[in-house]
């Protein structure tokens, strides 16, 4: 494993790196095994990258996208990841509707996190007990320190089994479902996308304290894990 922080002068610079970045791990992905996948965050930080990676001159093709954690909304709600993606992302770059898997944020937390988890198994053709390895996993980071929607204190931060979960997030008073650690770590590649003068406190802690997920999940990947990649301003 290997962890790098790549800093820029902005948050566009960032943006134009980390694009660069996905595009050439999936391409490379594409031509080695004709399929690729990628696991998405939402939130309102990767707009850009988003924006930047659907103007890429890049054959979506093969190229199967997930989602890293969801709100526990309908998908035409403003809250959801899934339209924030499919605005930015999925239909500037003209990727088709079977190569997206959504989870659905519309039914019971529960029933969505297996149902979910069942689409990855079937996906990747697991077994029970087995977890999936995405070629790229793209999370972000909260003031916080949160990423996917595994908050500081979250139970579901020491679950190295499962590959996803509902999780109420408090702070938000909003249900969610979240990949689970295990499914983090087992990436081949992760993408920290964190720009921007309101995450440097939370930077400060990730790489400046003890090693502690369960206070700083954004520690996640640290240590084990693939070839993680942090892109700053």
């Amino acid at each position: 494993m290997s962890v790098r922080r790549i800093v820029s002068a902005d948050e566009g610079a960032a943006a134009e790196a980390c694009a660069r970045h996905v595009l050439a791990v999936l391409g490379d992905a594409v031509r080695a095994n004709g399929r690729a996948t990628l696991a998405v965050s939402g939130g309102s930080s990767p707009k850009l990258m988003f924006a930047r990676m659907a103007a890429a001159q890049f054959d979506w093709r093969g190229v199967h996208i997930f989602w890293v954690d969801e709100r526990c909304v309908p998908p035409t709600d403003g809250a959801s990841n899934y339209k924030f993606v499919k605005e930015y992302l999925i239909e500037p770059a003209g990727i088709p509707a079977a190569q997206v898997h959504r989870v659905v944020g519309e039914i019971a937390p529960e029933e969505a996190a297996a149902r979910y988890a069942d689409e990855i198994r079937a996906f990747f053709g697991l077994t029970e007990r087995e977890l999936p390895s995405f070629d790229v996993i793209h999370r972000g980071m909260g003031p916080d320190a949160h990423t996917a929607s595994l908050f500081p204190g979250d139970p579901l931060i020491d679950d190295r089994a499962g590959i996803a979960a509902a999780t109420f997030a408090a702070k938000f008073k909003q249900w969610r479902v979240t990949l689970l650690p295990g499914v983090l770590l087992a990436a081949k590649h992760t993408v920290v996308y964190a720009p921007g003068p309101d995450k440097a406190e939370a930077l400060g802690h990730v790489f400046g304290e003890e090693y502690d997920p369960k206070k700083y999940p954004s520690q996640i990947g640290l240590r084990g894990g693939g070839e993680t990649a942090w892109f700053l301003s």
